[in-house]
């Protein structure tokens, strides 16, 4: 039995009942919403409570009555790791009992009773607490129960914020609900939020036709790709690489002398996982390339590829921890009808699994040691679930700061079971999703609750293992404008390097979306100053990216309706409603498109019949607009976008002049 009558359902933010954390970064605030309520017509009251993980200490925040029962209010997370958070409700008898006073007195009915037992209430709480407080409240109740005072003054008394907020603060214990067990709040620092990613294969750095890249080489590279405005680079696996079953040129299954296989096949004579292929460099070369990168403001992301090749050390070692077929050899990795002789998958279902777990765990360990932190895991869906929950909470126990991005291009519900997990952010659909219906409903499934709460997209228009069929057909202003739409759409982004400021668009066969000659299997030498480069088009569309809040954050994304199929338009405004960034993007590369534009205007903060500054970041142009209704034409050959920043008061027409 209890005398508990306040009953708390629905907190949020909450993934899968509490079972995983919601993720914020550094400096975000979290609201928390709750349905607080009791029977009958008592008042109730509510407050948010919520610790880091390094203190037992509570701090409290009372909760604000929105509508229907729902109570809300808010904390800033403040340090990297967990926070715990719940809610408390009670039957808030002191305001029951004010404004059932104050009914009553307006109505002119006699109200001496209800003050003395006003002063009754006060006395009660009085006892629950100590020093000023109590003296408060006594002093308080004997004003109000003193029936020789006026007694309009002591109705006016009975009003008191103070005494009410006193009361607040110290609950009945008896009749308080707690949401138990309290939930989790997951904090990242700010990268994991906002990220522009470039990949390129260190093997095809050298600026020498035919010749190996090496770190070196790499680290030359580094102006150029700050200059673009990156600040992670991503290296594919950086190991040695087996010789058996080596893969030729174009994923052919034999190759030839010299030719130098997949950085995914890993492991060889050199040795495996915890080594560097000996023509890349020595561990100290790669240690003065993170060094490099982190003067110019870029991180090196290293590729985690959990696979072997039959070189491998581990199939020597440990031959345990992969499966065995019926005549005795080991299972390569298969997708009939693709055979992939030169890998090895671990078999998770091992009967030493917990050794497996640990050596894999002491890759990620050694890698940190070295100075990473951001990794891109390869392939994550094609290993359990309970591992990288494991693995991701252990590392991140003492490493917060580590960077855990999914190369998970898969089924919706892997894909978010992997973020729950503890991925930091997820590859995911958005190379296939071309026309502004399939934008609109993609961006509005990741973005809504309760996904967004949980899944962070890194969008990229292309990979080394995807060369959409848009980029092969649709020429420059295809890049152009997906580079747009990755960059705007997403906090995150990234592009496979030189193959796309240089437009490569062959694909290795018709119908194929792998690269003709790719590089995941051969050197290749850029020519990285082709004047056609897109360069300086990056570079701008990262500086806008850089100098906008909106756009970094995924939240606040709008779409408004244009009254043609081949134009999109959507915005972002910042959490504070003060700065927005409205995008128009033409998705045919072939034809100018124009249409009219009708802006939500609500979301964007502006009074319905109001005229407007947008300022096109891309161009440098200016526009005037007038109301919801904009017409609006996009020639690709030009530019297929533009990337407004709205200037929500003018002046006048004649110059522009405006206030922010």
């Amino acid at each position: 039995m209890s005398k508990v009558r306040v009953v708390i359902e629905n907190v949020t933010p909450r993934v899968d009942c509490g079972q995983f954390p919601a993720k914020r970064v550094l400096g975000e605030s979290v609201a928390v919403e709750a349905d607080v309520f009791t029977d009958g017509h008592d008042s109730v009251a509510a407050t948010l409570f919520y610790r880091h993980e390094s203190t037992p200490e509570w701090h409290s925040v009372p909760m604000s009555a929105l509508i229907n029962d729902r109570w809300q209010a808010r904390f800033t997370v403040q340090a990297l790791g967990h926070y715990f958070f719940t809610v408390a409700g009670w039957v808030d008898h002191v305001e029951t009992w004010r404004q059932g006073l104050a009914k009553k007195y307006e109505a002119g009915q006699d109200v001496e009773l209800d003050l003395q037992t006003g002063a009754a209430l006060a006395r009660t709480v009085s006892e629950r607490v100590r020093d000023t407080d109590a003296r408060t409240l006594k002093e308080w109740a004997n004003a109000v129960g003193d029936p020789a005072r006026d007694r309009e003054e002591r109705v006016v008394l009975a009003q008191s914020e103070t005494v009410h907020e006193i009361a607040r603060r110290h609950p009945d214990p008896e009749i308080v609900a707690r949401h138990e067990p309290p939930l989790v709040i997951d904090v990242d620092r700010k990268r994991a939020r906002f990220s522009t990613w470039y990949e390129l294969f260190p093997r095809s750095a050298s600026p020498r036709a035919g010749e190996h890249g090496t770190f070196a080489d790499v680290e030359a590279l580094l102006p150029e790709v700050s200059a673009m405005g990156f600040d992670v680079l991503y290296l594919p696996p950086i190991h040695p690489i087996g010789a058996t079953e080596r893969k030729g040129p174009n994923n052919r299954a034999s190759c030839a002398a010299g030719d130098p296989g997949s950085p995914w096949a890993i492991g060889g004579k050199e040795g495996g996982h915890k080594s560097i292929h000996p023509e890349l460099g020595t561990l100290e070369d790669f240690g003065r390339l993170i060094s490099k990168a982190g003067e110019l403001g870029i991180e090196i992301a290293l590729d985690i590829a959990f696979q072997s090749t039959p070189d491998h050390p581990y199939v020597r070692e440990h031959p345990e921890w992969f499966l065995k077929r019926p005549d005795g050899s080991i299972q390569y990795a298969e997708n009939p009808p693709k055979k992939y002789q030169d890998i090895y998958p671990f078999w998770f279902e091992t009967p030493d699994w917990n050794a497996l777990w640990a050596e894999l765990k002491s890759v990620f360990d050694f890698w940190i040691a070295q100075g990473v932190r951001i990794f891109r895991v390869d392939n994550p869906h094609t290993k359990p679930f309970a591992f990288w929950e494991w693995v991701l909470a252990e590392i991140r126990r003492s490493q917060p700061d580590v960077i855990f991005l999914a190369e998970a291009f898969t089924r919706p519900k892997v894909m978010y079971r992997l973020a729950k997990a503890g991925f930091t952010q997820s590859y995911n659909y958005f190379p296939w999703r071309n026309s502004k219906r399939e934008i609109e409903a993609y961006f509005k499934e990741i973005t809504s609750r309760p996904v967004c709460e949980f899944f962070r997209a890194n969008l990229w228009p292309n990979t080394p293992d995807i060369l959409p069929e848009y980029l092969q057909f649709g020429g420059r202003p295809a890049f152009m404008v997906r580079l747009v739409l990755a960059g705007t759409l997403g906090a995150s982004y990234g592009i496979y390097g030189p193959a796309f400021e240089l437009m490569e668009d062959r694909p290795r066969e018709p119908g194929s979306e792998e690269y003709l000659d790719s590089e995941k299997y051969q050197v290749r030498t850029w020519d990285r100053d082709r004047p056609s480069s897109l360069k300086e088009f990056i570079a701008r569309v990262n500086r806008i990216r850089r100098d906008n809040r909106p756009l970094q954050s995924d939240t606040g994304l709008t779409f408004h309706t244009v009254d043609n199929e081949a134009l999109i338009a959507y915005s972002k405004t910042n959490d504070s409603g003060t700065e927005s960034v409205l995008v128009v993007a033409n998705l045919d590369p072939h034809h100018v498109q124009a249409g009219w534009v009708t802006l939500d205007l609500e979301s964007l903060g502006l009074p319905l019949d109001t005229t407007f500054q947008m300022d096109d970041l891309l161009s440098g142009a200016r526009f005037l607009w007038r109301g919801p209704r904009n017409f609006v034409s996009l020639d690709p050959g030009h530019s297929p976008a533009h990337i407004f920043r709205i200037r929500r008061r003018v002046r006048t027409e004649r110059d522009f002049d405006y206030f922010l």
